[in-house]
């Protein structure tokens, strides 16, 4: 039987609420599959903070560093400002575990309208790689004259050929093996930013001359914003850099009909280090504690954790169990139009995987 470790860190929100069901649909096809995943609970996140003055212990990564993968609920309190929630756990974890690459998925589910008028089930399938280590989230600056009327702040982005040309390689791998529309399209911003973004498109043509079969394209983030409205379904695989894959996949996780319906992956593709998995959303303090939250991007990245785990079967059944119960409308959250609780949902994607 296939043994893995998995460090949960339910975070904050709604966090707990979604995790739960992504174990329970998990733990349904563990036998099926003959594996086991052995879960340790980290009560890591803003409530730790308040108890502590640290979003995580000291030796956090020391003690993740003992485990096959990370499963994420959310992270983020309405009394705490986000550059504490993200630079107290989050963005210490990707880098430290080098987690280079996240993918986020946004498909148009069966049973599910896009606010954008005329698309239909599949119209819309692509994927952003959002270069996850270094870019405008690096953290490098600093302050000058904190609290007084001069106060300054330098806020650095970091853009080095290693770090560009890997994950561009790596969304260029992708493209052939999804080998649906052979393209891939680059978020920039170089007529503005003449240095760092300057670096991305350079590397974005060296790779690209590697690959002749697949088609290319370079976009400014703010065209391509454009785009996603227009004519999202011409887009397959999309990498850009920190910032622009995160702006880009949440707007991809709309116009597929919900943010609670896209999931994540933080991942090192050499393996050296845990991958993490979580789903687009944040916590959502306004409806945390009612049990009406979509689980399914938690679900469906609890799908990809058991992927890159080598669970690939275990994996294809439970995107096929959340495309079932979607496509009969009959099960919806309120997100998506229906009055399902979170419960509710949980316990129809197992009764497909039965």
């Amino acid at each position: 039987m296939a043994q893995n470790k998995i460090a949960v860190i339910r975070g904050d929100g709604i966090g707990g609420e979604v995790i739960g069901q992504g174990i329970r649909v998990i733990n349904a096809l563990e036998k099926r599959h003959n594996f086991r995943l052995k879960y340790t609970e980290l009560p890591w996140g803003s409530d730790w903070y308040f108890n502590t003055g640290a979003m995580m212990p000291h030796d956090a990564i020391d003690q993740l560093s003992n485990y096959d993968a990370i499963y994420l609920g959310a992270v983020g309190h309405p009394d705490l400002q986000d550059h504490l929630t993200l630079n107290g756990l989050l963005l210490p974890i990707r880098r430290a575990f080098d987690q280079y690459v996240c993918l986020r998925p946004s498909i148009l589910y069966p049973g599910i309208t896009s606010p954008l008028n005329g698309y239909k089930s599949g119209d819309i399938d692509l994927v952003v790689i959002r270069e996850n280590t270094e870019g405008e989230y690096a953290n490098a600056g600093g302050f000058q004259y904190l609290d007084f009327s001069t106060e300054l702040a330098v806020q650095t982005a970091i853009f080095t050929r290693h770090g560009c040309e890997r994950v561009i390689k790596y969304a260029f791998d992708l493209a052939v093996s999804r080998g649906k529309q052979n393209r891939v399209t680059s978020i920039t911003k170089s007529n503005a930013q003449g240095y760092g973004m300057v670096v991305w498109d350079r590397a974005f043509e060296r790779i690209a001359a590697e690959y002749p079969n697949i088609e290319t394209e370079s976009l400014l983030i703010d065209a391509a914003c454009m785009e996603f409205i227009r004519s999202p379904n011409s887009f397959d695989v999309v990498v850009g850099s920190n910032l622009f894959g995160d702006i880009l996949s949440d707007i991809g996780g709309m116009i597929t009909g919900s943010i609670g319906l896209s999931p994540s992956a933080n991942i090192d593709p050499e393996r050296r280090f845990p991958s993490m998995f979580e789903p687009v959303h944040g916590s959502a303090p306004d409806i945390a504690g009612k049990g009406i939250s979509n689980p399914i991007a938690t679900i469906l990245s609890g799908a990809m954790m058991l992927k890159h785990l080598g669970q690939e079967q275990a994996s294809n059944e439970i995107e096929a169990a959340v495309l079932e119960v979607l496509s009969r409308k009959t099960i919806l959250t309120q997100d998506l139009g229906g009055m399902a609780t979170t419960i509710e949902m949980g316990d129809a994607i197992i009764q497909a995987l039965n």
